[in-house]
């Protein structure tokens, strides 16, 4: 089996900056598309931005011009960078890959354990 695991979680003031990282628990051979997913208490998961093999991005209207996603094939992980934060940006962070591939083996829809942000002063 194989996983995805997020760091860089943490609390923030309003205005500060985090960055988020994500990476496979086990070596792979590669990772299709990458995700990056938020949930609040009492809403449901929204996408936060992607990234493609290739490095195509798109991002959810409310984050645009604030949050950078952006990947590294060679260590097949991928990152988030957050600036601006404002305290409705509090969530638990999800990493997601549709199709992540070991060998022969391909596993899909695979998620991290998230990650908490909190913007508060």
């Amino acid at each position: 089996q194989v996983q995805l695991v997020e760091s860089g979680g943490g609390l923030v003031q309003p205005g500060g900056s985090l960055r988020l990282s994500c990476a496979a628990s086990r070596s792979v051979s590669r990772i299709n598309r990458m995700d990056w997913f938020r949930q609040s208490p009492g809403n449901q998961r929204e996408l936060v931005a992607l990234i493609t093999s290739g490095g195509s991005t798109n991002y959810a209207d409310s984050v645009k011009g604030r949050f950078t996603i952006s990947r590294d094939n060679a260590v097949n992980a991928v990152y988030l960078q957050m600036n601006s934060l404002k305290p409705e940006d509090t969530a638990v962070y999800y990493c997601h890959a549709d199709q992540v591939w070991t060998g022969n083996r391909r596993y899909l829809e695979v998620w991290g354990q998230g990650t908490l942000v909190t913007v508060s002063a």
